[in-house]
């Protein structure tokens, strides 16, 4: 079994951090909210619209 060097070189995957940081806010926002977020709140949170404006640009 081989470990990470303590303090040594660190491996980022920018799209699971990313990922990680959307879930992050997904879940902030539903336990905000009163009851079940709809599909358009969770596009919403998670930026869907921003996206998909983006791949037309």
């Amino acid at each position: 079994m081989r470990v990470a060097p303590v303090g040594g070189t660190t491996v980022q995957d920018h799209v699971a951090l990313a990922e990680i940081e959307l879930c992050g806010e997904l879940i902030i926002a539903a336990s905000a909210a009163h009851e079940r977020l709809s599909l358009e709140s969770i596009d919403e949170v998670l930026r869907v619209a921003e996206e998909r404006r983006g791949d037309t640009a």
